[in-house]
């Protein structure tokens, strides 16, 4: 998977702390669900189709656990960590359940299927078990469990996109919002489980993603996110007859003509899938932001063939080349993998070689963690030592590091539209947004009428490695 986090998911990740999502007033509510969710923000916008599934049933969300009749964990399966973290998360969930009848733990997504049966029968860590496509079927798995039945649905779908709920929007700013148009994968990289544990590729009904688009903009949300494992392939044939296909070119366009006034991005793209066609409707709506993720995962063609990825270092650089030219201003960030299996130092250096050449803005940087059931799994031994990849890794992200810092100092005296998403984290007399770049900038709020969800025109006074700062041009 192409696997693009928020800076708060990351952040989060990190620690090793979960998203503990809220919404609507708890006290309207008899029953309560909590959920925390990890990994790529497909999680995060499936914890918002739960939501609206349980919602209809009867459960209001919290955030406090400890009132929580159901629990639940979306999970991630990319990398080992995020395992060991949910292992932990559920362990302490088991104490709760201890000191609270009646209370339900349950793991969502996609560690669903691979480790259900240390879950439920090994460990006895949960009650229920749900793949990403049986979502609909939580209220009665949640019947079966409270009848002391462990609940189990994880069956793939071919069809299912639940293009028909509407999510609830859990914790939201109110300004942001994230629309999944498709499932699954069909990449097959070497190193993901993706395929596996959330299926083939379906593409969601355009005209279901332009409602709710529409939907949230009437609602007063200023930007939208258009998710997929690879959006890029979105590909919508209508049942109609004689109805034309809808590429994800005409759907991106088709959601940025709702309105001047609706930013519309877009995660994650597959460098050999994203298209001229897609390059040049960013270019002509002002509105389509001038941002691309466009993971390359290494640099050197040797190892991206044994992971898959269907292109070499230099058709990568030269789909770089095509970005730039076609938009000049459009920032770009990646997902770097050091130490896949074989990598040798020669390796090592085509990776910072095309970090170099490519001059990410930001990148999510990781070294191999084997996942079980993956082609490179079962094709390759894992055989670069753990010290040789951290030391990569740090490379890596030091060289990232430079990059950034330059990347923002280039940015200083420009101006750029900035949407205020809220108060800054450090300081509340200080407003952040993001500008079409996806670049957080920190300004003064000055005691000027300004609100989240309205734009503004700011300076670029100063830049940390992380972030700009900045100043209200009135």
């Amino acid at each position: 998977m192409e696997e693009f986090l928020t800076e708060k998911i990351q952040d989060e990740a990190r620690q090793g702390e979960a998203y503990a999502p809220f919404a609507g007033d708890p006290n309207a509510y008899k029953k309560h669900f909590y959920i925390e969710s990890y990994g790529c923000q497909m999680n995060f916008a499936d914890s918002e189709i739960v939501a609206s599934i349980l919602h209809k049933e009867g459960f209001g969300a919290t955030r406090n656990v400890e009132e929580a009749d159901l629990i639940f964990i979306n999970t991630c399966s990319i990398r080992e960590k995020a395992e060991q973290t949910v292992r932990k998360r559920l362990s302490d969930f088991k104490k709760l359940k201890r000191r609270k009848k009646g209370m339900l733990v349950g793991v969502l997504g996609c560690m669903a299927e691979r480790l259900k049966a240390k879950f439920l029968e090994e460990e006895k860590l949960v009650d229920i078990v749900v793949g990403p496509d049986a979502y609909r079927s939580l209220p009665a798995l949640v019947e079966e469990a409270v009848s002391g039945q462990k609940a189990v649905n994880v069956l793939l779908s071919r069809e299912e996109t639940y293009a028909d709920i509407a999510p609830v929007r859990l914790d939201s700013n109110g300004v942001s919002a994230f629309v999944s148009i498709m499932r699954g994968c069909n990449n097959m990289c070497a190193f993901c489980v993706v395929p596996f544990t959330r299926g083939r590729e379906r593409s969601r009904d355009a005209e279901s993603i332009l409602a709710e688009c529409l939907d949230l903009f009437e609602n007063g949300y200023k930007e939208v996110t258009l998710l997929g494992q690879n959006v890029d392939s979105y590909y919508y044939q209508p049942e109609a007859n004689g109805s034309k296909p809808v590429t994800f070119a005409e759907l991106l366009e088709r959601v940025a003509m709702i309105s001047p006034l609706l930013r519309v991005r877009f995660s994650t793209s597959h460098p050999k899938d994203i298209t001229d066609e897609v390059l040049h409707t960013m270019a002509r709506h002002h509105n389509i932001c001038r941002y691309i993720h466009l993971p390359v995962q290494s640099g050197s063609t040797r190892i991206l063939q044994l992971m898959n990825r269907t292109y070499t270092r230099e058709w990568y650089m030269a789909k770089v080349n095509r970005i730039r030219e076609t938009m000049p201003d459009c920032g770009i960030s990646s997902d770097i993998i050091a130490g896949f299996c074989t990598e040798e130092e020669q390796d090592h250096q085509d990776t910072l070689d095309v970090m170099a050449f490519s001059k990410y803005d930001m990148s999510y940087m990781f070294f191999y963690s084997e996942r079980p059931g993956t082609l490179a799994q079962k094709r390759f031994k894992d055989d670069v030592p753990e010290e040789v990849k951290k030391r990569r890794l740090a490379e890596i992200v030091e060289l990232q590091g430079k990059l950034s810092l330059a990347s923002n100092q280039n940015d200083l005296g420009k101006k750029f539209e900035v949407l205020i998403e809220g108060n800054s984290k450090k300081n509340e007399q200080d407003w952040k947004g993001r500008n079409s770049q996806n670049k957080m900038i920190v300004f003064p709020k000055n005691g000027m009428d300004l609100k989240a969800g309205d734009y503004v025109q700011v300076e670029v006074t100063g830049c940390t490695q992380a972030t700009l700062i900045g100043k209200i041009i009135e």
